[in-house]
C-alpha cells in the first residue's frame, strides 16, 4: 500500500513573524528533501500551512526566499562579533557561513549558486542581499580592527572584505564536499591577515 503523504496544512494558520519562521523552516526542509532544482513554492506553502499568495507577496523569485531562509538558518547572521581580536571575529563569521554550507541544505546552496550563473538578472536581488549582509559584517569587523590598531585603514574595502568568503565559496563549489575548519583558518591566516595587518 502506497504511503500517504503528510498534509502539512492541518493545524492553525500562522501570521507575522511566526508565519515567516514557518516559511523559512519549511523552505530549509524542502531544500534538504528535494534540493534547489526541485524546490516548489507550492510545497513550501503547504508545509508552512499557508497559502501560495503569502509567499508570492513577500518573494518575487524562489532565490530570494532561499537566501532569506539561509540567513535565518545562520545564528546571529547580522550580529557583529567583537572579541577584541580581528582574527577571531572573522573566523566567527566564516564559521557561521560554514554551518550552512556543511549542513543538510548544502546541495540546495549549490543549486542556488548554479541558478545565479544561469539567470543573473532573475537572482540579482537575492545575490545582492546575501553578499551585502556578509560584506557589511566583515567591513564592520575590519573597522573595529582599525580602531584597535590591528588593521590598516586602507584595507577596509569591499574587495578585501570579500576575499575570505570568496575563497571558502570556491572550495565549497569546486570540491563538492564539506569545507574543513582547517581550510577556513588557513584562508584567514595565509591570505586575509597578510592583506590587512599594519606594515612595519
Amino acid at each position: 500500500m502506497a504511503k500517504k503523504e503528510t498534509d502539512h496544512r492541518k493545524g492553525p494558520r500562522r501570521r507575522g513573524p511566526a508565519l515567516e519562521r514557518a516559511i523559512f523552516e519549511a523552505t530549509l526542509a524542502e531544500l534538504a528533501d528535494h534540493g534547489y532544482a526541485e524546490l516548489s513554492l507550492e510545497r513550501v506553502a503547504t508545509r508552512a500551512r499557508t497559502g501560495n499568495a503569502s509567499l508570492y507577496r513577500r518573494w518575487r523569485h524562489r532565490a530570494e526566499l532561499v537566501v532569506d531562509a539561509l540567513l535565518y538558518a545562520v545564528p546571529d547572521h547580522d550580529e557583529v562579533p567583537d572579541s577584541g581580536d580581528v582574527r577571531e571575529d572573522v573566523l566567527e563569521v566564516l564559521r557561521r557561513m560554514l554551518g550552512v554550507l556543511n549542513g543538510p541544505v548544502a546541495e540546495g546552496v549549490r543549486g542556488l549558486l548554479a541558478e545565479s550563473l544561469r539567470s543573473p538578472e532573475a537572482t540579482g536581488r537575492a545575490r545582492a542581499r546575501l553578499i551585502d549582509t556578509r560584506q557589511d559584517l566583515l567591513l564592520a569587523i575590519l573597522r573595529n580592527g582599525v580602531a584597535r590598531g590591528q588593521v590598516r585603514p586602507e584595507a577596509v574595502t569591499p574587495r578585501i572584505a570579500d576575499v575570505a568568503p570568496a575563497l571558502i565559496a570556491h572550495e565549497f563549489i569546486l570540491r563538492g564536499r564539506p569545507v574543513p575548519d582547517e581550510t577556513l583558518t588557513a584562508v584567514v591566516d595565509e591570505v586575509l591577515l597578510p592583506l590587512i595587518t599594519p606594515r612595519s
